[in-house]
């Protein structure tokens, strides 16, 4: 797919990180751009910055765990500017489980949901069926993540299975696309292939009320720079890729069509071999082992 002066992106989560990258890098491009986000001072920042910078903004605050909300941010879209031409469905949360998977609390599992999975269907339903209608090339990208998408980490067991989600998701739309001769593309995004410096880490500051813990958690919330610190404390060197490498890749991607938006990654490729290995082989999976608590 051509991007062209004119198009209009929409981006969900993007008042931040990734979406923030990938916002600037399409306008970058000269396409109008649609901001999505829940947090709304930080929206009005983001918008602000690219309308500054000379790009045409349309910024809407999104639930987009709830449809009418997502349904209503097609509607601004496509009053708005005509017409949407690449859909980046990429807001996501954390959970803020604790312990054991039967020790979680089903509000965990409910907003990781709601955001992860249900907001990506959301996005689906509320803009491709007008994309088909428009006649014109386009384009989704859906975030996943190598956890989950490519194999679970234990300890963060919920985020892991809405991405693995986001996988099968993207893979049927694919599907359901080609079905019907479309051309509109589909993707799924791997942020990587190292470490990002996003707000996902502290992404209960926007926990809605109706999704509220029922308990108090037994540890407190950790930010990436207390893991940081941690993680060289104990000896360990971390690497971040910064976010603007990620929204470049998805440009790259967009126009070669590619599917699997996954970086080059000795480690992910190791995983990827040893999950398809248990499976093939039947066997049990011992590709979680070194990630398995004590």
């Amino acid at each position: 797919m051509r991007l062209t002066e004119g198009q209009v992106a929409v981006v969900t989560g993007a008042a931040s990180g990734i979406g923030l990258a990938m916002a600037r890098r399409f306008a970058a491009e000269g396409l109008k751009v649609v901001l999505a986000d829940v947090e709304e001072d930080a929206l009005k920042r983001a918008a602000g910055e690219l309308a500054d910078d000379g790009a045409r903004v349309l910024a809407r605050t999104v639930d987009v765990g709830d449809r009418d909300s997502v349904l209503a941010l097609a509607d601004a879209a496509y009053d708005t500017f005509g017409a949407v031409h690449v859909l980046c469905n990429n807001a996501g949360v954390g959970s803020g489980a604790e312990g054991r998977m039967w020790e979680h609390e089903p509000n965990d599992w409910k907003w990781a949901f709601a955001v992860n999975v249900w907001g990506v269907f959301h996005g689906i339903q509320a803009f491709v069926p007008r994309m088909l209608a428009g006649g014109e090339p386009g384009h989704v990208v859906n975030t996943s993540s190598g956890d989950g998408g490519i194999a679970p980490l234990p300890t963060a067991s919920v985020y892991a299975v809405t991405k693995a989600a986001v996988v099968t998701m993207t893979e049927s739309l694919y599907a359901h696309l080609k079905a019907e001769r479309a051309d509109v593309g589909a993707s799924v995004l791997f942020p990587g292939p190292h470490m990002l410096r996003t707000g996902l880490w502290e992404s209960h500051r926007n926990r809605p009320e109706r999704y509220a813990k029922e308990r108090p958690r037994r540890t407190p919330y950790r930010s990436l720079g207390q893991w940081e610190a941690a993680m060289k404390e104990a000896g360990h060197d971390v690497a971040f890729t910064p976010v603007e490498e990620v929204a470049e890749f998805v440009v790259e991607g967009i126009r070669a069509r590619r599917f699997w938006m996954l970086p080059a990654s000795e480690h992910s490729d190791r995983q990827i071999r040893a999950r398809s290995a248990s499976m093939l082989d039947r066997a049990d999976p011992s590709y979680l082992e070194s990630f398995i608590l004590d």
